[in-house]
């Protein structure tokens, strides 16, 4: 892993998962428009990697008013091994992590100001997911075929409706849960 530290591509980070690309995480940052004090969810913690990022732009070291990152992996492994690095680099109080199926979200803790899905989905938004967006959320999903023909889109909820804006091609692991593919 060492070797490929400084690899602009995917890595396998085992369970079959990947951590995304440097560019990818910066480009679903960026789409997200995340800022200080935004309560985020993410959907595929993988490493916890993408999550302590986002953590940095919503909670910077002596913010007034920190934001929060709810991040859920069905993967135990993962969540285990996510949790123990998230500690070990002091992001425990800032990132949640949670053991179950990202399709369904995380209720509990909704609405969200963003979501961050990190495995494409069969559909643009798994329902769940648009119920607990807030008004005027932001959420930032892959989205296409198990394998190929998959895009980034960004999604704005107003009111009632959903704006979708296509950003580009990519290639994601599969979201896999009651709202995306079978395992």
């Amino acid at each position: 892993v060492e070797s490929s530290a400084y690899i602009d591509s995917p890595l396998s980070i085992g369970k079959g998962q990947t951590i995304s690309a440097p560019h990818m995480n910066a480009m679903m940052c960026e789409c997200l428009e995340l800022k200080e004090g935004d309560k985020v969810l993410e959907v595929g913690t993988g490493s916890g990697y993408h999550a302590a990022l986002c953590a940095e732009i919503v909670a910077p070291k002596g913010s007034k008013n920190p934001g929060h990152i709810y991040s859920i992996e069905r993967h135990k492994e993962l969540v285990e091994s996510a949790i123990k690095s998230l500690v070990e680099t002091g992001y425990d109080g800032i990132v949640t992590v949670i053991h179950g199926d990202g399709t369904l979200g995380y209720p509990e803790e909704a609405p969200y100001d963003k979501i961050l899905v990190t495995a494409a989905s069969p559909k643009k938004v798994p329902p769940p997911l648009r119920v607990q967006l807030k008004d005027e959320g932001i959420l930032c999903i892959p989205a296409g075929s198990q394998n190929f023909g998959q895009r980034l889109y960004v999604v704005r909820k107003q009111g009632s409706d959903f704006k979708t804006k296509e950003i580009t091609g990519v290639r994601f692991v599969p979201l896999i849960g009651k709202y995306g593919f079978e395992s």
